[in-house]
């Protein structure tokens, strides 16, 4: 049994109506009776709050229609990737061309008519719409921003409150000519792309978007060396345990990276003994000629560590 058929069946079983469901869920009946006649699929789960707010008012347990939600849209998403993508409607492009630098315009444009549908035309599409998309999963609950919304579109309170939904559910693949005038064309001022090394910068609405500017880089970035351990900064600054450290004996104290513990100062002060000590390094034997491994000596051992006993050694 699919959403539409449990969802009807319930509504039978409690005697409500349609339009109570709508006015629980704050949307229209419109859409309710979309989703009940299957016009509509149902949205994501993770992309909208109708399901929390129907699952209460029909007294459904939390969470089991979602898993019903996310059973259909597994076989609906096998359905739509058999078939190749199609490429954006000529309005939809024009807007996002519309939105770039004027100093870009031009270069962009020929990269778009030449690779329709292509790296550029999906990667700037799929950010502005991530972007886009993140303010208005953020304000969904804010009555005050979604007031300013409706007064931008001239609609109603719930029929912006389905827009906004269907638009959360969408991608890039499906986002549609009024996804773009309700949402990418208010929110977005403008946005701008070096073309060198894909960066990208979008700035926003100040009115309807906190967080004006938002960039992007798309280049590979060096591995991040983390903040430093506390234990290790503790270390360095005590000259009685830091004292005669090379930077190279430093750089490898740093580099040692632990989970969930964070080692104190006198743990690097026994990793640096250990690291100096000659009997923990060797070298490999040279064959044919019967030498045995021997110790190797850095030239910094034996600066900080009484000398070795003829036992020991």
């Amino acid at each position: 049994m699919d959403l539409p058929s449990i969802i009807r069946q319930r509504l039978d079983q409690l005697g409500h109506e349609q339009r109570d469901l709508a006015a629980a869920a704050h949307v229209t009946e419109s859409y309710i009776s979309q989703l009940l006649t299957r016009k509509k699929a149902p949205p994501a789960p993770e992309r909208t709050d109708i399901y929390g707010k129907i699952e209460e008012f029909l007294k459904f347990r939390p969470g089991e229609l979602i898993k019903l939600v996310e059973l259909q849209r597994q076989e609906e998403l096998k359905r739509k990737l058999a078939d190749p993508p199609a490429p954006f409607f000529k309005e939809v492009r024009e807007l996002v061309l519309r939105k770039c630098e004027l100093d870009k315009q031009g270069q962009v444009r020929t990269i778009f008519e030449r690779q329709p549908f292509g790296e550029l035309e999906l990667l700037v599409t799929q950010k502005l719409l991530d972007v886009v998309k993140a303010v208005a999963r953020r304000e969904l609950e804010s009555e005050n921003w979604l007031r300013l919304v409706v007064n931008c579109n001239q609609r109603s309170y719930e029929e912006m409150r389905v827009v906004i939904l269907e638009f959360l559910d969408t991608d890039v693949f499906n986002v549609s000519l009024e996804h773009c005038t309700s949402f990418l064309d208010p929110l977005v001022e403008s946005w701008d792309i070096d073309l060198a090394n894909f960066s990208l910068k979008v700035v926003l609405n100040q009115r309807m978007a906190p967080g004006r500017i938002k960039k992007f880089a798309f280049v590979e970035q060096p591995e991040s060396a983390g903040e430093e351990e506390p234990g290790l900064k503790q270390f360095l600054e005590d000259a009685s345990l830091s004292l005669g450290a090379t930077e190279q004996e430093i750089e490898f104290l740093k580099g040692l990276k632990f989970r969930g513990r964070h080692p104190t100062p006198l743990f690097y002060y026994r990793e640096l003994q250990v690291l100096r000590d000659p009997l923990h390094f060797r070298v490999p034997a040279l064959r044919g000629l019967g030498v045995a491994d021997s110790p190797v000596v850095p030239e910094h051992a034996g600066r900080t560590r009484a000398p070795l006993s003829s036992k020991a050694s």
